[in-house]
């Protein structure tokens, strides 16, 4: 066995790694995004309305000042166009 082919072994394992690594990651990532379908059924068959739910997560997922910039601007739009 030459050095180039240890090498490409080397290579070809590394590589290999990698992208069985990034399958686990898909396969969990997977299994997550079942389990969210799942609750957001779970939400709806206890009569909450889910767009609005998931209104409210994006929204937690910001701070208050970015949320007072987006209503801010969200209002300025509206206004423009007439809307509120």
């Amino acid at each position: 066995m030459t050095h180039e082919t240890q090498h490409a072994g080397i290579v070809a394992g590394q590589l290999m790694a990698f992208i069985e690594r990034v399958e686990r990651v898909q396969a969990e990532i997977d299994d997550l995004n079942q389990d969210k379908c799942e609750i957001y059924s779970e939400i709806k068959s206890a009569g909450f309305e889910v767009k609005i739910v998931k209104e409210i997560i994006k929204m937690r997922r910001k701070d208050y000042a970015e949320r007072q910039e987006h209503d801010a601007l969200l209002e300025t739009y509206l206004a423009a166009l007439g809307m509120t």
